[in-house]
Parts: C-alpha cells; sequence; structure tokens
C-alpha cells in the first residue's frame, strides 16, 4: 500500500461527508482501504492491533488461514518468486524446547513427502526466534466444509475424491510414516477436482512415541475419527489406524454425520469401541453394497479384520467412482 492510496482512501471518505473537514476514525479508513483491494480484513486487524512487521525471512504473510494442530497458518508470498504458499508458524508462546523439537520433527518428515495427493513442504527457517514451515497452498475448501455447504455426497464424488486421499496415505505408509489425524478438515479438495491431505503434523515413525499426540486427541473435539486401538490402547498408531479414520471420513462424506455423534467424550469413545453407526444407507439411500461393504471393512473394530493396505482402500474406490 502506497502513501498514493492512502490518500486516494481519505480523499473518498471526505467526499462523502456531509462536512468535508470531519474527522476520520481508523475503523472508517480500513473499510475504505478494503474495499479499494489494498488491505483485507486481516491485515486491517493486524494494523488496528499494532502489528508492524508482516514479513519472515524471504516471506511476505498476507492473510491468515487459521489454526493448526502444531501452529498457526498464513497466505503468505515469496518475495521474489512471488508464489503463494501456506506458512505455518510455531506461536512464540509455544516455543518451548520440547516444542522447537516437535516442530522440526514435523518439517523433516514433511520434507520426505512428495506425492501429488499429499501438501508438499518448500521450506523451513527460523527468524526473530520465530520457526516456520512452508507449505504448498492449495486453493479449494475442506472435505469438512464441502460437506456443509453442500451437503451428503454422493456416492460416486466421495469415491473419487477419498480415493485420492487414500493414495496420498498409500505413498505415505510406504515410507514408514502414518497420519494420526485423518479426517474431514485434513482432505483439501480444490476447484478442480484434486485431492490434497494435510497437516501430516502428527505423523511420525511407526515405533515413535505417541504419548503427546495422545494428550491432544483425549478429548471429545478429536475423539470422531479414532480407531479403537487408540482408545484401549492409546500407544498404537499404525497404517490401520489411518484406514479406520479415513474409512469414518468417508461415511461422514457420504452422510453429513460423524459415525458416533455423542456429545462427551465418553460416548463417542464407547462407540468406537463397542457400537456400530446408523447404516449409512438410511442417511443416503443411494449407497451401494460394495460401498457400504468397504466402510464396514474400513471400520472394523479388530485392526487385523481391517481393509488391509490403503492401497487397497483407493483400488475398491476407484472402481466404485
Amino acid at each position: 500500500m502506497t502513501h498514493d492510496d492512502l490518500e486516494r482512501a481519505l480523499a473518498a471518505l471526505r467526499s462523502m461527508a456531509a462536512d468535508g473537514n470531519r474527522a476520520i476514525d481508523d475503523e472508517q479508513l480500513a473499510v475504505q482501504l478494503i474495499a479499494m483491494g489494498r488491505l483485507n480484513s486481516w491485515q486491517a486487524a493486524q494494523l488496528r492491533a499494532g502489528r508492524r512487521t508482516f514479513t519472515l525471512g524471504a516471506y511476505r504473510i498476507v492473510d491468515s488461514l487459521g489454526k493448526g494442530t502444531t501452529g498457526d497458518v498464513y497466505m503468505a508470498e515469496h518475495s521474489v518468486m512471488g508464489r503463494i504458499v501456506a506458512l505455518k508458524v510455531l506461536p512464540k508462546r509455544n516455543s518451548s524446547p520440547a516444542a522447537v523439537t516437535q516442530f522440526n520433527t514435523e518439517v523433516r518428515l514433511q520434507a520426505q513427502l512428495d506425492h501429488k495427493n499429499l501438501v508438499r513442504a518448500y521450506d523451513a527457517g527460523e527468524e526473530r526466534n520465530v520457526h516456520f514451515l512452508v507449505m504448498e497452498f492449495v486453493p479449494g475448501t475442506s472435505l469438512r466444509r464441502l460437506v456443509r455447504r453442500q451437503g451428503k455426497l454422493s456416492m460416486q464424488t466421495a469415491a473419487a475424491l477419498l480415493s485420492q486421499a487414500a493414495d496420498g496415505l498409500a505413498f505415505a505408509h510406504r515410507r514408514g510414516l502414518t497420519h494420526r489425524d485423518m479426517k474431514p478438515a485434513n482432505v483439501l479438495v480444490t476447484p478442480e477436482g484434486l485431492v490434497k491431505v494435510s497437516d501430516l503434523g502428527l505423523a511420525g515413525f511407526f515405533c515413535e512415541s505417541p504419548s503427546a499426540v495422545h494428550r491432544r486427541r483425549s478429548s471429545a473435539k478429536w475423539a470422531d475419527y479414532l480407531a479403537p486401538e487408540q482408545i484401549s490402547h492409546p500407544g498404537i498408531f499404525s497404517p490401520a489406524a489411518d484406514i479406520y479414520a479415513l474409512g469414518c471420513t468417508l461415511y461422514y462424506a457420504v452422510t453429513g454425520k460423524v459415525p458416533f455423534p455423542g456429545h462427551t467424550l465418553a460416548e463417542k469413545t464407547e462407540g468406537h469401541l463397542h457400537s456400530l453407526p446408523v447404516h449409512p444407507r438410511l442417511l443416503n439411500p443411494g449407497l451401494g453394497d460394495e460401498f457400504v461393504d468397504l466402510i464396514a471393512d474400513m471400520m472394523a473394530k479388530d485392526p487385523r479384520e481391517r481393509t488391509s493396505s490403503a492401497d487397497e482402500v483407493g483400488r475398491r474406490l476407484k472402481e466404485l467412482a
């Protein structure tokens, strides 16, 4: 934003006022600059709060994309290349040595994942004691928002989308990584229908200690997609648990409901451990037998009876799509 932009905004506000000499406050100026396309709402709010720095390394922070599992996520632009990216920041309030170690672990894990159906990591750095990870920016929406906006998906649409998510998970599994937080919010869908699985910040080698991850997920908020073995044996994190969570995600996509919609953590975990969800065809009569069978296979209580691999899930979903 230039000095001329500011002068044009002030002139426009004065021209609209009955008294051209009337004082103009910050809120009016912010609204006018947003209307002119010189600021967005997030930038205006940050300026009103007194923020003066909008860069990290070679990246100019443009907007907020939301809160991630381990850090805040922003839209940013590379100052030389002009590439738009997603920039995940570890908040200073959480920059303890243990948190920094966890964040750096995420950076190293992200760097191993280069697949069309996984969000790619481009860069990482530290500036002014702020640690950040630079990731691919994915235009579009999440599966969660898509279903909330449009309602439950058809069998063919859900199969086409989640077969891609299964392919991304299969790639990670072959490299000894699990996602550990598979859910509709982490399935990103571009306007062209390309799916990318995001937020692999909870991923880790199969032998990695999951205690910190388990503490985050031991709440009603995160219990909708937990595999039974993650509840009864919190140290269990495996591809089978990702497949169960993807099955719950598939159920949500075609019904618009989570499999066990209890209000408390106890109700949800009891459902995952011992109950069957409402039959999906009662919520979506258009589902075929093979599709319903696949959901049941993915959500088997015993991981040994579950669909054997994400590759198999992808293959069966492609046939149904």
